[in-house]
């Protein structure tokens, strides 16, 4: 081989290898893990759709930055083992600049220390454990913490539905406990008297404990289960004839909720954080597209995690694509017009500012019923 050959094959050497970083750059790789599968795998499809819609918006717009936003997402399973192990390929392999957690407290608490330590900013969508945030300054929150929307949730118990009387049923995980507990102690600080029954996650038969509750002739009922837990509670609590106002969480708010309720799911209220009657045309878009591609509602969910995209993509435009400065971006967000109502900011341990919606089921849909916007009360403990 001539020497002339061999200089040119050098030189094509040299400009490919030095093509590889930069058309890796063309890109900005977002994180984002979610249970596809497994017993959350409903919650898991939404948030999906939703990440998917954001970045694709996103990238409509131009991109991040200047540049392509590019979704590298897994399935945690429901799993906080495999939840860790996807932090990891996120950081070493993959080579994100920052991450949306689409999964439940459990998953997302175990990774947050993991992204905290490899200073990569993570916005949860919907975790609710006060927890998440305590990993540190690059892990923030968009869902209200769980003591908050307790709180919520006794304040409308109380004072919306006049109830004095309550069974709270508290379902056995971190999001049960944390909003379980926030709820009786506020709840009995305005009066009320309130009796905790504990159930497992995934738990369908809930005819003994309500068999019990009857015989306790309860103003109201409080439950904290998912979608699955509390229509199978109002189903079965409305064929042993207990009448008592039924009062939920985020955790209902599911197109699939009324599916399994049924006839049942008529009057039920729940706190959550999407207002289905929100006449801003940022929500009315957002749950119109999602309505026109993905053929069914949106719930809260999809529109926390396509609110974090949105937010995470403004910090990347206004920082570059540096973590620290992402990070100190998202920490500067103020007054932010969101799909889940207006975002003041974050704490200084980076949970979410915002109000708490109050719907309630009626003619086949969640409607609004009221909202809480108290700053004593939507503020999290620190």
């Amino acid at each position: 081989m001539s020497r002339g050959l061999l200089l040119v094959l050098a030189i094509l050497i040299s400009v490919t290898a030095a093509a590889g970083p930069a058309l890796a750059a063309e890109t900005i790789k977002i994180g984002f893990f979610a249970p596809l599968t497994g017993p959350a795998a409903a919650d898991g499809k939404s948030v999906m759709q939703a990440a998917q819609l954001a970045v694709d918006e996103i990238n409509a717009r131009g991109g991040a930055a200047g540049k392509p936003v590019e979704l590298v997402a897994y399935d945690d399973r429901f799993d906080p083992r495999e939840a860790v192990a996807i932090a990891n390929k996120l950081i070493e392999q993959d080579r994100v600049v920052a991450v949306v957690s689409g999964s439940y407290s459990g998953p997302t608490r175990a990774v947050a220390p993991i992204f905290q330590r490899a200073g990569i900013p993570m916005i949860s969508a919907y975790g609710v454990h006060p927890d998440i945030t305590l990993a540190g300054d690059y892990i923030f929150q968009q869902s209200f913490i769980g003591p908050v929307q307790g709180k919520a949730g006794a304040e409308v118990a109380v004072k919306l539905l006049n109830a004095r009387n309550i069974v709270s049923l508290v379902m056995d995980n971190d999001f049960g406990r944390s909003l379980g507990k926030a709820f009786r102690e506020h709840a009995e600080s305005l009066g009320a008297t309130v009796h905790e029954e504990l159930f497992p996650f995934g738990e369908k038969e809930f005819t003994p404990i309500l068999a019990r509750i009857r015989g306790m002739n309860p103003d109201l009922i409080y439950t904290t289960g998912y979608f699955m837990e509390a229509a199978l509670t109002v189903k079965q609590a409305r064929e042993l004839g207990i009448t008592a106002q039924i009062l939920g969480t985020e955790g209902a708010d599911s197109f699939q909720f009324p599916e399994i309720a049924g006839d049942a799911a008529e009057g039920v209220v729940i706190t959550t954080n999407l207002n289905r009657d929100d006449e801003r045309p940022i929500a009315r878009r957002f749950m119109e597209l999602y309505r026109a591609r993905f053929g069914h509602e949106p719930d809260m969910v999809a529109a926390s995690t396509y609110d974090a995209f949105i937010i995470l993509a403004m910090a990347i435009d206004k920082a570059g694509t540096d973590p620290r400065a992402i990070r100190d971006a998202i920490a500067e967000t103020r007054n932010f017009e969101g799909v889940t109502g207006l975002i003041a900011g974050y704490t200084e341990v980076g949970e979410v500012l915002k109000s708490v919606q109050v719907q309630q089921f009626r003619d086949g849909r969640y409607r609004f019923l009221a909202v809480i916007d108290d700053i004593d009360l939507i503020t999290p403990p620190q």
